[in-house]
């Protein structure tokens, strides 16, 4: 629908939209939306929590990489550490210690100064070996 505007002599078209009742009704609804955000209530996440272990390793065969990077296996609690191992000895080794027990845990513990890159090369050896059960010793924050 063309809306016509008869001025003296002749008309003319409006071909201009009017855009001031469109303005209108997007501040009604701004002041709408802006006093009900208070309103609602926001949605609580469930966030899913750490229960303890059921039951703590009987046996930890420890692997630890020193600064320089040197890898010492420690196999009980009472041994004496194995020093000086290659990074590709290290799964036959862990194999040996382990003793048949696939169930026994190995933790790795590095220094804070040894590259990323040879923990994750002793992981991946012990994997390819086929050991699952292999953990990061970490310290906490004081």
């Amino acid at each position: 629908m063309v809306a016509t505007v008869s001025r003296g002599r002749g008309r003319r078209t409006i071909n201009e939209i009017n855009m001031v009742p469109f303005i209108d009704v997007m501040l009604v609804l701004l002041i709408i939306f802006m006093v009900t955000a208070p309103l609602i209530a926001p949605s609580v996440i469930d966030l899913p929590s750490m229960g303890k272990a059921n039951k703590q390793p009987d046996r930890v065969i420890q692997v630890s990489i020193s600064k320089s990077g040197k890898i010492e296996l420690k196999a009980d609690a009472n041994a004496e550490p194995v020093k000086g191992i290659a990074v590709d000895n290290i799964a036959n080794l862990v194999t040996k210690a382990q003793k048949g027990d696939a169930k026994s845990a190995v933790v790795i513990s590095a220094d804070k100064a040894v590259k990323y890159e040879n923990v994750v090369e002793v992981m991946d050896k012990l994997q390819r070996a086929g050991i699952q059960r292999v953990g990061l010793s970490v310290q906490l924050a004081k």
